[in-house]
């Protein structure tokens, strides 16, 4: 006896017979167990309680397609159980082909839709069948569809046909000479709010592909839409068009009564306390040089480690070999370590000399001294300055900002960020999620950018071959030699730079752990 609940497909051959293979008997001979098990939520309508004639009726319903009625005492069989599948082509036959049982059976007709349900706004006073109007033998009831819908195979076993429609199965040739109809009628609401589903999904994908269209006519998109190059020639020049606006705006400003006396009550620069040192130490030149290093690379690996999708090589703690990362993070996370250790040398030292009162605001003045001097670089009449002594109270918040603010925060999220925090303190990461720390640690990088930019800029305008001198040599001269040494600076970095590779990067990381490929 084959198992009515074996749910056949396609043949695996041109002319094949459906798969899986069921035993083949006489239509006359064999009867059909009825379904069982629970009705679908579709069915909600269908009585409780049906015969198994009826139960046979909504087995073959469920091919949902059009099948065409034997003739009696056609001889025909088919497979016991056989499920048919939607034809392959506009008004052909279910899929597989084959005679449907004749004798003995129920055979459905499903005519096409009618042309009154073809809308969305449906009709439903046709919907109920009820049991004790039973039709003449020989009627037929229709499958109903929204729109030419094509129903598919059941989602779960003794369920209706997917997706649900509104469903009256009548049975014909009944050996009495009677018939009964079927109430299986499916709420129309869900074919409706099936098709407002649809209009919806089509009305958002319209709006994502206008604001799609919108977005490119933006300053950013239209900056992805072009080659590297013209992102850089085009940012240039718009940069140079705020600059001159910019210019125009602040001499229009400072030629104001009001800003002009504020201006000279301000003139940008904050007196110094009397204990104050004068001039730059040797060791600040070091210092500078290897912040300069750190600092660049750390920038170039954090980069590329937004970039990276596939590492060409991973590291692994020697204690941990489970915990690998890319190559490039433990690179980044080097970098950061050193730059960590130069930062504490460099603070140490700044206090033991007492340069940290020429970077440490002392008086609440830096304030309106900084709006002064921001007002006179924008009109470009720069403020006096002479760095060897003081610097301008603009200077002085910048540095102030990058030693103890920015530094400290890319330390702490970088730290949070990296293999190094302990994963398994629950409530600790609950104080501090990762979120957090990427939300901040990223911005901090593009501060560090611009800070560097207008370092080097105000650095070359202001006097270069004096200032190149008070950074690097620690004297207050005017010669070549501060130049020369920035520029050999600059060549480490530049070469340091192209060494950063997987060649040069993996012999110093398998001092330190394993690298492998994968």
């Amino acid at each position: 006896m084959t198992s009515h609940t074996v749910r056949r497909g396609l043949p695996r051959s041109p002319g094949g017979e459906s798969w899986p293979h069921v035993v083949s008997a006489p239509a006359d001979s064999t009867k059909t167990t009825p379904r069982q098990g629970a009705q679908s939520p579709g069915r909600s309508s269908v009585q409780s309680a049906l015969s198994s004639e009826a139960a046979e009726a909504i087995t073959v319903a469920d091919a949902t397609v059009v099948a065409e009625s034997a003739p009696h005492g056609s001889g025909t069989s088919a497979p016991v159980g056989l499920r048919r599948g939607l034809p392959r082509s506009a008004g052909g036959n279910p899929w597989p082909d084959g005679a449907l049982p004749s004798a003995g059976r129920k055979i459905i007709q499903v005519p096409s839709v009618p042309s009154e349900l073809e809308s969305t706004t449906l009709s439903t006073t046709s919907l109920p069948v009820k049991e004790e109007q039973r039709p003449t033998p020989g009627t037929v009831e229709t499958v109903r569809s929204v729109n030419g819908l094509r129903r598919g195979l059941p989602r779960g076993v003794g369920e209706d046909s997917w997706p649900p429609l509104t469903v009256t199965v009548t049975t014909l040739d009944e050996p009495d000479g009677s018939a009964f109809a079927i109430d299986a009628t499916t709420v129309l609401d869900q074919q409706l709010e099936a098709v407002s589903e649809s209009e919806t999904t089509s009305t958002e994908s319209v709006g994502t592909e206008a604001s799609t269209k919108l977005a490119r006519l933006t300053p950013v998109g239209l900056f992805k839409g072009l080659p590297k190059v013209s992102q850089i020639l085009l940012g240039v020049f718009v940069a140079v068009i705020i600059g001159g606006l910019a210019i125009i705006v602040a001499r229009l400003v400072i030629d104001i009564p009001g800003v002009s006396q504020f201006v000279r009550a301000f003139p940008g620069i904050t007196e110094l306390p009397e204990s104050a040192p004068v001039g730059l130490p040797a060791w600040l030149g070091w210092q500078h040089f290897f912040n300069v290093f750190f600092m660049v690379l750390i920038i170039r690996t954090g980069i590329a480690i937004r970039r990276e999708q596939r590492p060409t090589a991973y590291w692994a703690p020697r204690r941990a070999p489970s915990a690998k990362v890319s190559l490039t993070v433990w690179l980044h996370q080097s970098l950061d370590v050193l730059w960590l250790v130069n930062g504490v040398v460099f603070v140490v030292l700044l206090f033991a000399t007492g340069q940290w009162m020429r970077i440490v605001p002392t008086s609440w003045e830096v304030f309106p001294n900084a709006i002064s001097a921001a007002l006179q670089y924008v009109t470009l009449d720069w403020p006096t300055e002479n760095g060897w002594v003081n610097y301008n109270s603009l200077q002085v918040l910048a540095y102030f900002t990058t030693v103890f603010i920015a530094s400290p925060l890319a330390a702490i999220t970088g730290f949070r960020m990296s293999g190094m925090w302990p994963t398994t303190a629950r409530r600790l990461n609950a104080l501090y999620p990762m979120e957090w720390a990427r939300a901040i640690h990223f911005p901090v990088m593009i501060y560090f950018c611009g800070f560097i930019a207008i370092h080097v800029f105000l650095v070359f305008t202001t006097g270069a071959l004096k200032n190149l001198n008070h950074i690097y040599t620690g004297r207050d001269v005017v010669d070549w030699l501060g130049f020369w040494i920035f520029a050999a600076t600059l060549a480490v970095v530049a070469a340091a730079w192209a060494a950063l590779r997987p060649l040069f990067v993996a012999p110093i990381a398998r001092l330190f752990g394993p690298v492998t490929s994968r």
